[in-house]
Parts: structure tokens; C-alpha cells; sequence
């Protein structure tokens, strides 16, 4: 049987100071999000597809609730906790 082609989702999360790329993927059961920061991409994993963005988001933790602000632009078939 041929592998299956996995389809990467990419995302643009915006706050009121920037904007963050984000892809995500979908593997096994499980969400693998990558977000591109100052620092390089940061990678999260979860059970779902918010979880995942919320650990890849954790380099931005500690600038004002930035995080919250970023997923709150989350399109709406991933704010749900997509699974």
C-alpha cells in the first residue's frame, strides 16, 4: 500500500505587535506544530490541534499574554481543540 500524503496546514496567528507563522500536521493520533520565532522554529506536540500551538507557542510566554492573543486569532476549526 503507498504511503499516505500528509496534509500540512499553515497558519498566520496575529497579535496586536506581530504576527507568527505556524504549520501544523497531523501524525498518529497526534498534532505537531511548528512556529516560527526570533530564535528559529519551536516545535509543540498534543493530543490536539490548539494543544500542540500552545506548546509551540511557549517561546512568547511572559510578554503580555501574548500567547492568548495569538490563539485567539486561531481559525475557527482549530480553536475548538480540533482533534
Amino acid at each position: 500500500m503507498p504511503p499516505t500524503r500528509r496534509r500540512v496546514r499553515q497558519l498566520r496567528l496575529e497579535c496586536s505587535a506581530f504576527s507568527v507563522e505556524c504549520r501544523l500536521i497531523r501524525m498518529n493520533r497526534r498534532w505537531l506544530a511548528s512556529a516560527d520565532t526570533a530564535d528559529g522554529p519551536s516545535l509543540g506536540c498534543g493530543l490536539t490541534a490548539f494543544e500542540a500551538l500552545w506548546r509551540a507557542l511557549a517561546p512568547f510566554d511572559g510578554v503580555d499574554a501574548v500567547i492568548d492573543e495569538l490563539l485567539a486569532s486561531l481559525p475557527e476549526e482549530f480553536a475548538g481543540g480540533l482533534t
